[in-house]
């Protein structure tokens, strides 16, 4: 018997850019539940993209889209032997990963105030660059050397 669907979560829209995503960003760089200094760090991150001259909110959905993965490699046991099976990501789970991999990559760099860190990711990751883009790119090319696997996916 299958295993009943999940209900899909609604997300109220944040105060400032009106946008979902932005919502969820803001949750996924919350730590401790510190909603209000995660909150912050995502708009002074928006308001230094926005002191260089770019639109913030055009800027991160430029960086979600280029950081989002498409394929992925799943573990697959058959017969005794785990194949590395490349699997479409589902849309949920390719944003998901997207601002994890931004803010990964924010937080390992040293020697700035986080908004600083996460503004210069996402304006690197909206030109195709950084290391969330790396992460992408290497996920990809893992799905592209077990392409003889695609079969096992059921």
């Amino acid at each position: 018997m299958r295993r009943p669907l999940k209900k899909k979560r609604t997300w109220i829209p944040d105060a400032e850019y009106n946008s979902e995503a932005v919502t969820r960003f803001i949750n996924t760089v919350m730590w401790d539940g510190k909603k209000d200094t995660a909150r912050g760090i995502v708009y002074d991150a928006f308001a230094k993209i926005k002191e260089g001259g770019a639109d913030p909110l055009a800027t991160f959905d430029e960086a979600l889209k280029n950081a989002s993965p498409l394929m992925e490699v799943r573990s697959r046991r058959v017969g005794g032997a785990n194949y590395q099976v490349p699997r479409e990501v589902p849309q949920n789970r390719r944003l998901a990963l997207a601002y994890r991999w931004l803010i990964g990559a924010a937080r390992s760099k040293k020697g700035k105030p986080m908004a600083e860190k996460l503004a210069e990711e996402l304006l690197l990751a909206a030109k195709n660059e950084g290391e969330a883009i790396k992460k992408k790119d290497e996920m990809h090319r893992m799905a592209e050397a077990n392409k003889a696997f695609a079969h096992f996916a059921w």
